[in-house]
């Protein structure tokens, strides 16, 4: 950028620039740059003309968040810029979580007693269709490879495994297993997929392939989020009914560790790093900062409304958005200072939270 040189475009005002008489930004640019290069010419002749860099185009941006009103039956539509609720629109009986389909053009909302899933155009909100007869959709999910796709029934106590291509959906088999199924993670093979059992407090392996249950293995009190780390090292899983991420060898079926976050730690959203991820602690109301490395807490968000819940991350990966189950809120994060800076009231119970496009989960 060039300094102490002043024009204005729009109102045609001349500047002088040595000997040259210009009139808009193109030609003082071109000016500038063909005055540059006779310099170095004469200087060195045989020296490289400078190439001028063009500044690197800004990533592009959200404008559309999505929330889901579990308690309220409805999808709030924000406004990201002027962070105003703009539209709810009724979608069916208790939508809690939500994805994208593999080609990143629909994004699918699970009715949990509704019985269905929502097909909606991530960008304009536009409800575009639905799948019936997917059975107590709470949480879902599709493999990496995009082979199967899982839905964790958490009232009725069962897993469905679907043969999938898009939403093209096939029931392959379901699965009785504990009491209240509730997350969902997957190997990066897709070979095993891991569902977390909130009122068994236990942790079940699935084999995809065969759709036969490999192991169950008992975990702390109320389990419910799980990530695992890079490499498929270990599973997290956020313990909900104490303070702590329990850390699972799942090769060997064994815990490495417990790391203490806060109460009711329950859900994560990795920064997009491979290397931290956040977990939500519902009671304690905080956001704590994991370093799935060294598998220690590194950082931690307070202050925040009660219930902090399901987390999304813009591109840039400068700020998170929350939603606040217990405050009927959605929380927007300086992730930098590690700062709340705004609430947006929304409907009852909001839990899912999506924006396209975001950052990456990994």
């Amino acid at each position: 950028m060039f300094s102490g040189i002043a024009y204005n475009v729009g109102m045609y005002k001349f500047s002088i620039f040595g000997s040259y008489r210009i009139i808009a930004a193109s030609a003082l640019l071109s000016t500038l740059v063909s005055s540059h290069a006779l310099a170095q010419t004469i200087t060195n002749p045989l020296a490289p003309l400078t190439a001028i860099q063009p500044t690197p185009a800004p990533s592009p941006q959200p404008k559309l968040a999505v929330i889901l009103n579990s308690g309220s039956a409805s999808v709030s539509l924000i406004d990201m810029s002027s962070r105003q609720v703009v539209k709810t629109i009724p979608v069916g009986k208790e939508p809690h979580h939500l994805m994208m389909t593999p080609d990143q053009k629909t994004l699918l909302i699970a009715n949990s007693q509704g019985n269905d899933v929502v097909l909606m155009n991530p960008v304009s909100g536009e409800i575009t269709g639905n799948i019936p007869n997917i059975i107590d959709p709470y949480q879902i999910g599709y493999s990496p490879n995009h082979k199967w796709f899982v839905a964790n029934g958490n009232r009725l106590d069962r897993v469905d495994i679907y043969a999938a291509n898009g939403t093209d959906l096939k029931l392959a088999k379901t699965l009785k297993l504990g009491k209240t199924p509730s997350h969902i993670a997957f190997t990066s093979d897709s070979k095993i997929a891991f569902i977390t059992l909130q009122d068994s407090s236990e942790l079940a392996a699935i084999d995809l392939e065969t759709q036969n249950i490999l192991w169950v293995m008992p975990t702390g009190k109320v389990p419910a989020g799980l990530w695992m780390t890079p490499g498929d090292q270990y599973l997290l899983v956020g313990i909900t009914g104490e303070d702590n991420v329990q850390v699972i060898d799942w090769k060997n079926r064994k815990e490495v560790k417990r790391i203490f976050t806060g109460k009711g730690a329950h859900n994560f959203r990795p920064l997009g790093d491979k290397k931290q991820v956040f977990v939500s602690n519902r009671i304690a109301a905080t956001i704590s900062l994991v370093n799935m490395q060294t598998l220690e807490k590194v950082g931690e968000i307070t202050g925040l409304p009660s219930g902090p819940d399901d987390m999304e991350i813009t591109p840039d990966g400068k700020t998170m958005w929350v939603t606040f189950r217990f405050a009927k809120k959605v929380g927007v994060i300086d992730i930098p200072t590690m700062k709340l800076v705004t609430v947006i009231p929304v409907g009852k119970s909001p839990h899912g939270v999506f924006f396209y496009p975001r950052a990456s989960w990994e």
